[in-house]
C-alpha cells in the first residue's frame, strides 16, 4: 500500500502513478535498481545496463576525490589563470555550463566558458574572450575520440605554441587507458582526471566531467556530493516515498498515456538546467519508437498555448515561484494540465537534484520498456557525417530553401508545418553560431509555431543536440517536424594537424543527421541563411509570425 497520495495534481493519471509505485513496491523495484539488476529494463543480457550504473554510487566514491580537487583548483587560481575552456561535447560539456551559470565564479577564482559549438564563429567568440597566458583548457572527453572536442583541443594547442609551459595550459578528463589520457601525459598536461569507467556521459554530472569544472570556479564541491548523497540515501526508500522513483513512475506513464512531452519551467536562476535534464531524458528514453520529449526553454503560454500531450515540470530556487511564472502555472493546473514542482532550497540542491533526475530517468525507460543507457541512433548521424567528411557521398544533393527567397521560404515552411499532427512537435536544428541574435530569433520562431499549431517545439544548435535530443530524434517515434538552419560558416577556420576546417566539420555534421533523418522517414526541410545569419533568421521569424 502507498505511504501516501501522489502530491502533485495528475488528474486521471495519479492512478496510473500509484498502480505503478505498487507495482515496482511489490516487485522490489527499489531493491533490484541498488543490485543493478538489468532485468528493471531488458530480459536478455545487456552489457551496457550492468557496466554503466556507476553513477548509483558516486556521491560516496567522489568524497575521497574532494580535498585533492579543491587543492589543484586553488592552485590554478593562484596561478593567475583568469579563464577555464570547457571543450567537450554532450555530456562532458552540459553539467559543467549547469555549474558555471549557476554557482559561480567564486571571487578570486577564473570564469568559466564552454566550447562545444563546432561553428567557426563560436570558436572564435572564445578565442576573443581569451587570453591563452591566463588560461586552462580542460579536454573533456569520456572516450578521448570524440572529433569535436579533439578538433577544438587542436585548435588551442595551436593558440597556445608560443608559451614556454604550454602543457601547463591544459588538463584533460576522460576515462582510463584511452588515448586522450595518453596524449596528454605526452604533452605533459598539467593534470590527466581519469573518471570511472562505469558512469556514462549524461549520467556524469556528479563525477569528474562535473566535479572538475566546478571546483575550477570554486564551487562547493563537498556540498554538491553531501546534498547528492541525501538524495541517494532517499532513493532507497519505497517506491512511494522515493524521490527519484515518484518522478520516474510520472514521466513514464504520462508518456505512456500520450502526454510524452515534459515541459521545463524553473526559476531564472535555474535557467541553464533544463538543458541537463533535455540530454539526460531525450537520449536515455528516445529509441525503439517511443520516448519522452524534454520541453527546455520554450516560454510558458496560456493553457490554450498547448495540446493535451504536456505534462508541466516547475524547478524553482528557495521555494519561491516568480509571479507571472506563478499565475501561468496555476492557469495551467485550473486548466487540467498535470504539473510537477519540486524545489531546491539553495543552489548546493543542484546535486541532489541531480540525481533525483538521473534515478527517475532510469525508472522512466523501465515504465517504457527500454535499455537508457546506450545511444544507438546517435551513431548513424556520426558515421554519415564521416562519409561527409571523406566525400562519400550517396544518393541526391540535399534540398535546400534559401531564407533569402521568401515566396519560396513561406512555401516550404508551409508545406512542413501544413503537415502537423496532435502531438507532433517542432524540432528546429541550427547548425549556426550560438550567438545571443540566433537564440532570440529561434525563441520568436518556436513561440509562433507553438501558439500557432499548438505543439511543441524544441531548438537546437548544432553539433551539440546532436548528442542530446538527437537520440530521440531518429530513435523516437515518428512526431518530429524537422527545420534544419544551415549557413556557409564564412569565414573558415582550420583545425590544425588535419585536412579539413571548422566550417567543413560542421557542414558534414548537418549533412549526416539530414541523411540520418531522412532515411528514418523524418519528415524535415532545409533552410539556408545563404551566407546573411542576421537576415535569414530574421526572415524565417517573420515567415512563420501571424
Amino acid at each position: 500500500m502507498l505511504l501516501a497520495p501522489v502530491p502533485w495534481p495528475l488528474g486521471r493519471h495519479a492512478a496510473e502513478v500509484e498502480a505503478r509505485l505498487q507495482r515496482w513496491e511489490q516487485e522490489d523495484a527499489v531493491g533490484r535498481l541498488w543490485a543493478k539488476d538489468p532485468t528493471l529494463w531488458t530480459a536478455e543480457p545487456e552489457p551496457e545496463i550492468e557496466d554503466r550504473l556507476g553513477w548509483l554510487t558516486l556521491p560516496e566514491t567522489m568524497r575521497g576525490e574532494v580535498p585533492a580537487l579543491e587543492v589543484f583548483a586553488a592552485e590554478v587560481a593562484a596561478s593567475g589563470v583568469t579563464h577555464v575552456v570547457l571543450l567537450g561535447m554532450g555530456g562532458s560539456s552540459l553539467a559543467p555550463e549547469v555549474f558555471a551559470r549557476t554557482l559561480g565564479p567564486r571571487p578570486g577564482y577564473p570564469t568559466l566558458l564552454v566550447l562545444d559549438s563546432t561553428h567557426p564563429d563560436a570558436v572564435r567568440a572564445v578565442d576573443e574572450q581569451t587570453d591563452p597566458a591566463a588560461t586552462l583548457f580542460v579536454v573533456s572527453s569520456k572516450s578521448g575520440t570524440t572529433i569535436e572536442p579533439n578538433s577544438f583541443l587542436a585548435h588551442c594547442w595551436e593558440r597556445a605554441a608560443s608559451l614556454p609551459d604550454r602543457g601547463a595550459h591544459f588538463v584533460a578528463v576522460t576515462d582510463p587507458g584511452t588515448s586522450l589520457a595518453t596524449l596528454g601525459r605526452e604533452r605533459g598536461f598539467r593534470r590527466v582526471f581519469e573518471a570511472p569507467p562505469d558512469v556514462g556521459g549524461r549520467f556524469s554530472a556528479l563525477s569528474h566531467f562535473g566535479l572538475v569544472p566546478a571546483a575550477l570556479i570554486g564551487a562547493d564541491i563537498s556540498r554538491l556530493l553531501d546534498r547528492a548523497t541525501t538524495a541517494a540515501s532517499a532513493c532507497r526508500r519505497p517506491p512511494a516515498d522515493n524521490p527519484g522513483f515518484l518522478l520516474g513512475a510520472v514521466l513514464g506513464e504520462l508518456a505512456r498515456a500520450g502526454r510524452d512531452k515534459a515541459t521545463f519551467l524553473v526559476s531564472p536562476a535555474l535557467e541553464a538546467l533544463p538543458a541537463w535534464i533535455e540530454q539526460l531524458i531525450a537520449e536515455s528514453t528516445g529509441k525503439q519508437g517511443t520516448g519522452i520529449l524534454p520541453v527546455a526553454g520554450e516560454p510558458v503560454g496560456p493553457p490554450e498555448a498547448y495540446g493535451d500531450d504536456r505534462l508541466f515540470v516547475h524547478l524553482s530556487l528557495g521555494g519561491a515561484e516568480e509571479g507571472a511564472q506563478a499565475a501561468a502555472l496555476g492557469s495551467l493546473e485550473a486548466a487540467g494540465h498535470p504539473v510537477v514542482r519540486l524545489h531546491l532550497n539553495d543552489p548546493g540542491d543542484l546535486g541532489a537534484e541531480m540525481y533525483r533526475q538521473e534515478v527517475a530517468t532510469a525508472m522512466a525507460g523501465s515504465v517504457l520498456g527500454i535499455h537508457p543507457f546506450n545511444q544507438p541512433d546517435v551513431q548513424l548521424a556520426k558515421t554519415l557525417a564521416t562519409r561527409a567528411m571523406a566525400g562519400e557521398v550517396e544518393g541526391d544533393a540535399i534540398p535546400a530553401t534559401l531564407a533569402t527567397d521568401p515566396e519560396a521560404l513561406a512555401a516550404a515552411l508551409d508545406g512542413l508545418l501544413g503537415g502537423a499532427r496532435s502531438g507532433d512537435y517542432l524540432a528546429v536544428q541550427a547548425f549556426v553560431a550560438p550567438t545571443p541574435q540566433a537564440q532570440g530569433a529561434l525563441q520568436g520562431l518556436r513561440v509562433a509555431v507553438r501558439d500557432r499549431l499548438r505543439i511543441a517545439t524544441t531548438v537546437g544548435f548544432g553539433p551539440r543536440f546532436l548528442h542530446s535530443t538527437g537520440q530521440l530524434h531518429k530513435g523516437g517515434g515518428d512526431q518530429g517536424l524537422f527545420l534544419q538552419i544551415v549557413d556557409d560558416a564564412a569565414p573558415d577556420l582550420p583545425v590544425p594537424g588535419t585536412d579539413y576546417t571548422f566550417g567543413r566539420l560542421v557542414s558534414a555534421q548537418a549533412d549526416g543527421d539530414y541523411r540520418a533523418l531522412a532515411a528514418k522517414g523524418r519528415r524535415l526541410l532545409r533552410v539556408d541563411l545563404n551566407g546573411d545569419p542576421v537576415g535569414g533568421l530574421g526572415a524565417l521569424e517573420e515567415s512563420i509570425a501571424p
